[in-house]
């Protein structure tokens, strides 16, 4: 009798490597450029290590009552603006100094830590940054001839435009994901990923060859399979003799020994990253107990550990969720906004304590600003916005960009206090992916829009707020460059086409093309 498989059943089959720990889809992505990655001295001090972490404000931070002007006019042109909405100007808390105009600023006022770390140099704020295609005026915008990113003022869309830096197409890789196909290789460990989330699956963090290696942030961070390493029971031992008997078998079928493989190497990879977290001495930095100072603290052990888990470039990525204020904006900022200030200066403590605060920079990103008027009790979907920096590399201290002015109508407001940005987020992202190692003639590679704001040949920085550049040579491996693809059918609707998959003889080429071929054979069974 001749076994034929349905279209279900091979789904079903194709889908069974989601079945296991959270590393299991980091690993097995992770494996498609094991082969072609470009070999590098990878063998020098603890100096060279940088690493990137991303604080994502997801729902649109109502940032213009984050960082406020406390000077008399401008003040009084924030406090007409906002009505309702505005802080009482004895509330803000101060910061050091002043703009090139003169004027002050404060901070909201549950957020001291911030104010401390603004005032101690070791965190900037970037002003007005937003998702751009090309420079904005409020004429183009009004004339209809500017051209604006997709989706503008959509939360779906300008979180994936924060993450991918390409504002012009929707787009699932991010620049973080960018940044580590070309320097992944500065990493003696190429199992597990330079990119740790602990957020799950994100965009800013997928690259071509490179993906996110999911982690929690409680007990040693990576989740292995339940109960494999404590087995409670006889049943749970039967299980686990299963598994590692599967797991020792020879396989004819390509894409089930290549599974088999993969499951092995995330079974190694919890292993390696769970033991080396175990290991970590308790420091002596408190961190709150919540899920985002809780978080921090899990990168601060992963750094902590990098030297035995094999590298010298990381990035990190937290979301923090619910900032999508359309109604009590003034309650759920207070909590919200000391939360983050919080984290952020418990993290400073701990780089401070592993001597790793110049090496550490820390951002803000967010889905847009928020209107500065009211809708009653709330604020609704914005622009431009402000953002926070920090870390021993940043030029601290200081308010970079253009603060705009507040008043209703003005040059850069598009309506009810929406601002046209007057930083990009490709100036914004390329100041700190220069400085975490991709050089100037590789920014358009991360970048591709960031000719349109910034001279790559230019010997300025593109924002100004990092103290240095690294000129750390990119390795090449962009997956154009490399001569083997395997091409896999992908079927959507009535329709057959061809994905083409740079993966270079990997272990992951062999198991697409035994999904292919076996894609292939539905097809023929289809026309019997």
């Amino acid at each position: 009798m001749t076994y034929k498989t349905t279209r279900r059943q091979f789904i079903g089959e194709a889908s069974c490597a989601a079945v296991g720990s959270t590393s299991l889809f980091s690993t097995i992505v992770n494996m498609k450029m094991a082969n072609a990655i470009a070999q590098t001295d990878n063998t020098g001090d603890d100096d060279d290590y940088k690493a990137l972490v991303c604080l994502f404000l997801a729902g649109g931070n109502d940032s213009f009552n984050m960082l406020v002007p406390t000077s008399q006019e401008s003040y009084a042109e924030y406090q007409t603006i906002r009505s309702d909405l505005a802080l009482a100007q004895e509330t803000l808390l101060p910061l050091n100094g002043t703009v090139a105009d003169g004027r002050t600023f404060g901070v909201h006022p549950s957020m001291p830590e911030v104010q401390q770390l603004y005032n101690n140099g070791n965190l900037a704020f970037v002003s007005n940054v937003g998702t751009l295609v090309e420079p904005t005026t409020l004429q183009g915008f009004d004339a209809g001839t500017a051209n604006l990113p997709v989706g503008l003022f959509s939360h779906n869309d300008q979180i994936e435009h924060w993450q991918t830096s390409v504002p012009d197409k929707r787009s699932g890789i991010g620049w973080g994901g960018r940044t580590a196909d070309l320097i992944r290789g500065l990493n003696s460990n190429q199992n597990i990923s330079m990119n740790i989330s602990l957020s799950g699956t994100n965009t800013f963090q997928a690259g071509t060859s490179v993906v996110d290696y999911a982690i929690q942030s409680s007990g040693t961070g990576s989740v292995g399979i339940e109960r494999y390493d404590a087995p409670e029971g006889a049943v749970d031992t039967l299980k686990r003799a299963a598994l590692e008997s599967m797991l020792d078998l020879e396989y004819q079928n390509l894409f089930e020994q290549t599974f088999i493989n993969t499951k092995q190497m995330s079974i190694d990879n919890h292993k390696q990253f769970s033991g080396a977290i175990a290991g970590v001495a308790p420091m002596t930095t408190q961190f709150s107990a919540n899920e985002i100072s809780r978080s921090f603290e899990m990168v601060a052990k992963t750094i902590a550990v990098r030297q035995s888990l094999g590298f010298k470039r990381q990035t990190f990525f937290i979301m923090f969720g619910g900032w999508d204020h359309h109604d009590e904006v003034l309650n759920n900022q207070m909590a919200m906004l000391s939360v983050v200030s919080k984290a952020l200066g418990e993290f400073n403590n701990a780089m401070v304590e592993l001597g790793m605060l110049d090496k550490v920079t820390t951002f803000t990103a967010s889905d847009f600003a928020r209107t500065l008027t009211s809708n009653g009790r709330g604020s609704d979907h914005a622009w431009g916005g402000n953002h926070m920096v920090m870390g021993g590399a940043v030029s601290g201290g200081q308010i970079y960009g253009d603060y705009p002015s507040l008043y209703a109508n003005n040059s850069l407001d598009t309506g009810r206090g929406a601002l046209i940005p007057t930083i990009s987020c490709d100036e914004y992202f390329s100041e700190l992916a220069h400085w975490f190692g991709v050089s100037k003639g590789d920014l358009s590679t991360v970048f591709p829009n960031i000719g349109r704001f910034y001279n790559t040949a230019s010997a300025d920085l593109p924002v100004g707020f990092m103290a240095g550049g690294n000129n750390v040579p990119a390795v090449p491996t962009n997956p154009e460059d490399l001569p083997n693809k395997v091409y896999l059918p992908v079927m959507g609707g009535n329709q057959t086409k061809k994905v083409a998959l740079p993966l270079a003889g990997s272990a992951l080429a062999l198991a697409a093309s035994a999904v292919a071929f076996r894609a292939n054979r539905l097809k023929d069974q289809d026309k019997q």
